[in-house]
């Protein structure tokens, strides 16, 4: 504690610099994540989208220049096509992709609600010390890696797997499980579920016992206090979690590539197809800029959506 009152100078000297500035605290702390965000997401962003507007070329780089300068004369082309081809492609691909891809991850974000509330909700109501075990449990499969994991699905999906191996045991016979929309409904549950689980159990770890209490007392039932209580109280973890699964399935590559067949078309491959395939790099870009464009949707939905629940609440 001797050297707290030494401290005390430099720390008056700091704030005076910083107020010489134009600059606080509060300033600096909010300046870090900014910095990060503007140095791995905005310009990132930016150098897609400036490509995206670009046309092919078979050279070093793939693509025109943007900005050319000729004679002291600079001239900026935008090529727009690549934004329309994906709506007026003949055969449909790009705009079927972003269908399946929506549709996939929307059924995916409706399994993992259907499974992951009873889990949140089994975890919060558990005794305290079991609480942090099943956390745990929940937590446990972010500790291998996520292509791992989701390779280890084949073997139990597979004509020969773990799965069909147990059926035939019982005269069942075998089930064609990949190479189907169905394995990827599975992968993407398995993988994405916990990111539903854990913003709910915080939702529902801070309901008010009094509140169920107080519904018991006035006659409700169990089931009537929970649709009544508890579920509208857990919508903005159901809304946070749900958004959680939704917008990294939607552009998923590893999962419909490993479980999915021909048929499972979704973005994700489709622009690894573009970029490495046909090293098409302004219509991947393109379509890289319009899924986050499909992405922000939902999170705009989702923070009107809470907004209005807490409201209400």
């Amino acid at each position: 504690m001797s050297g707290a009152p030494d401290q005390l100078p430099a720390l008056r000297l700091l704030r005076r610099g910083l107020a010489a500035l134009g600059l606080s605290g509060r300033t600096l702390v909010v300046a870090a994540p900014f910095f990060w965000l503007t140095l791995f997401f905005l310009i990132p962003l930016a150098v897609v989208f400036g490509i995206s507007l670009t046309a092919k070329q078979f050279g070093q780089p793939p693509y025109t220049d943007l900005v050319t300068a000729k004679d002291g004369t600079v001239q900026l082309t935008l090529n727009l096509t690549n934004y329309a081809r994906i709506f007026t492609d003949p055969a449909g691909i790009y705009f079927r992709a972003f269908i399946s891809s929506i549709r996939i991850a929307a059924i995916s974000t409706a399994i993992a609600i259907l499974i992951g509330y009873p889990m949140a909700y089994a975890i919060a109501r558990a005794p305290d010390k079991w609480r942090n075990l099943l956390l745990m449990l929940v937590i446990l499969p972010f500790w291998t890696s996520f292509l791992l994991r989701v390779y280890a699905l084949t073997g139990f999906m597979r004509g020969n797997g773990i799965i069909n191996q147990l059926l035939g045991l019982v005269g069942i016979e075998p089930l064609t499980m990949m190479q189907t929309d169905f394995a990827v409904y599975v992968g993407i549950v398995y993988s994405y579920l916990p990111f539903f689980v854990l913003p709910l159990y915080t939702s529902l770890v801070k309901l008010d016992p009094a509140l169920l209490e107080a519904s018991a007392d006035l006659g409700a039932r169990p089931f009537r206090t929970f649709m009544s209580v508890t579920l509208p109280l857990s919508m903005p973890g159901v809304i946070a979690g749900g958004m959680l699964v939704f917008i990294p399935a939607i552009g998923e590559f590893v999962i419909p590539s490993l479980l999915g067949g021909p048929g499972t078309q979704m973005i994700g491959r489709v622009l690894w197809d573009e970029f490495f395939s046909k090293t098409n790099w302004p219509r991947a870009s393109a379509l890289a800029v319009t899924l986050l464009v499909v992405v922000i949707i939902p999170i705009v939905l989702m923070q009107r959506a809470q907004t209005a629940v807490t409201e209400k609440s």
